[in-house]
């Protein structure tokens, strides 16, 4: 059963209600900025009923702004949420392998990423689970996208997006790569996007590059030890 629609009060009503309340908008002075109150000069626009315009238009600006700014806050209030949630995940996980699990589980499930790729750099030691390739070959393919050492977003050329994400490079319009780097510990943590604007700008880099610094901890932490050599 749809709701019965508020009674509507006259013009009439308004104003007898005002007569009977003079101090209203003492009470209500942020009303005040919302009201048109023309002010008699002739054809001219006076002084008075300009500024009142200016600052209505300005009180409306900072609305805008106010509403932009909660809703950036919002977001990073669910980011910061998410991020928490994947750090004790990596914390609690008792190996390699279900380290990798959740990081590439989470970043598709609870961010909604749709392309993630881990690469790790090394020579010698090999991790399960992730693909590992020599720091040749990864200078070679993506070597200036890691010289500032800072997570990096907007729109990489093909080779590099096939390097980072093989097959699938051909789907990403846009991508957030963030180094991995820990005490020797080096390699990437790429997400891909196949909306063009979803990585354009550095929204969000920094939520990715805690993750990629936690990561990177608990990745040297679960590091496969050398074997001890035969005395």
């Amino acid at each position: 059963m749809s709701k019965a629609s508020p009674p509507q009060l006259s013009a009439a009503e308004v104003a007898e209600y005002l007569r009977q309340n003079p101090a209203f908008f003492v009470e209500h002075d942020d009303l005040l900025a919302d009201l048109l109150i023309p002010h008699q000069s002739g054809q001219a626009v006076s002084l008075v009923e300009r500024q009142v315009k200016l600052l209505r238009e300005r009180n409306i600006d900072v609305r805008h702004r106010l509403g932009e700014l909660m809703d950036v806050a919002r977001e990073n209030d669910r980011l910061f949420e998410k991020s928490r949630r994947l750090i004790l995940r990596l914390l609690e996980a008792p190996d390699v392998e279900e380290v990798i699990a959740s990081i590439e589980d989470s970043l598709r499930d609870d961010f909604q990423v749709p392309f993630v790729s881990l690469i790790l750099f090394t020579e010698t030691q090999r991790f399960c689970n992730t693909r590992c390739v020599s720091h040749a070959e990864a200078r070679s393919a993506i070597g200036h996208l890691l010289d500032s050492g800072k997570t990096l977003s907007g729109v990489l050329r093909e080779h590099e997006l096939a390097f980072l994400f093989g097959d699938q490079g051909s789907e990403v319009t846009s991508c957030a790569l963030a180094p991995i780097q820990h005490q020797g510990l080096l390699g990437v943590l790429a997400l891909g996007s196949r909306d063009p604007q979803q990585y354009r700008s550095a929204t969000g880099t920094l939520f990715l590059s805690y993750v990629a610094d936690a990561l990177a901890r608990v990745l040297m932490r679960q590091r496969p030890q050398p074997a001890l050599q035969a005395r």
